[in-house]
């Protein structure tokens, strides 16, 4: 596993100033006035594996339906968001379930992860056989209609902004991730592409994929896929012992932990997660993990 070569600016500049306020003696405060000593995008308590691997995450949450008709690019969806709004704004993701799938086959993650301090928007897509390259149009224009149009966009923060998707979703979750570089993370679940080069992605991006997949098997797209992203990105690999394609429509605890320290690393900025990176997860249900381990 190699090192990064690159350090995101914003994590550097925060650090940075991190000492500069320790060296003056300055005890940094949070959104909600709590005196803490931390990132400005830390969101909720101290993690612990048992917090990953809960039900739920510490923030209570609340949802609403999108219909298709109040929206164009997209074919509507549900959102998911905490309702606490003392720690400030959040970051946001949107996912797309996969070929010839509604929304509900993988819709245990919108709560999942919202629960942990993220807005969510489980889209629905144009048509169900829509192809990656057009998941991953519908995937940037839910962001921006989440960031731009919606009830709860004075909840987001549009800077801290994430894809993710399953199977053609996971692959259009890559497509969007080459054609939007400002975003903070991408994490493709069981993906399916064509295009097996992605040396121009420049967004961290965790792949999960099963090892027993017969329809996106892991040697033809995980794996390429994984190994055609610079280092210099961030990237993880992991891969699921005896999984089948259909993993992720399912509740499964090692995807959502993964899923949420990802998210929580890049698109929050926080370090504390990067445990559960590296050397990352371990145990019967895992056959291989790869990383470039982000250096905090």
């Amino acid at each position: 596993m190699s090192s990064p070569t690159t350090t995101r600016p914003r994590t550097v500049a925060a650090r940075l100033g991190l000492a500069a306020a320790l060296v003056a003696g300055v005890v940094l405060a949070g959104p909600s006035g709590a005196a803490q000593a931390a990132g400005p995008y830390e969101r909720g308590p101290a993690p612990t594996t048992a917090i990953l691997e809960a039900s739920r995450g510490p923030f209570a949450t609340a949802s609403q339906s999108v219909s298709s008709l109040s929206v164009t690019g997209f074919g509507g969806g549900v959102i998911y968001y905490p309702t606490s709004t003392s720690e400030g704004t959040f970051g946001a993701i949107a996912i797309s379930p996969g070929y010839t799938a509604s929304w509900s086959s993988i819709s245990w993650l919108g709560p999942r992860i919202a629960s942990h301090g993220f807005v969510v928007i489980g889209i629905e897509t144009n048509t169900r056989l829509d192809q990656p390259d057009s998941r991953g149009r519908q995937l940037l224009a839910a962001l921006d209609y989440l960031t731009q149009r919606s009830s709860v966009r004075s909840r987001i923060d549009s800077s801290r902004l994430a894809v993710a998707g399953h199977s053609m979703g996971g692959g259009g979750s890559l497509e969007a991730a080459s054609s939007r570089p400002s975003l903070q993370a991408a994490v493709p679940l069981a993906p399916w592409n064509l295009d097996k080069s992605w040396s121009e992605l420049r967004v961290p991006t965790l792949i999960i994929g099963g090892e027993s997949d017969s329809v996106a098997p892991v040697s033809t797209h995980s794996v390429p896929f994984y190994n055609s992203i610079p280092a210099s990105a961030e990237k993880a690999y992991l891969e699921l012992n005896g999984a089948s394609h259909f993993f992720p429509q399912t509740t499964n605890t090692p995807t959502a932990r993964q899923m949420v320290a990802w998210l929580k690393r890049f698109v929050d900025d926080d370090t504390r997660y990067e445990q559960f990176l590296c050397p990352g997860p371990s145990g019967s249900a895992i056959e291989e993990y790869r990383n470039t381990c982000p250096s905090a």
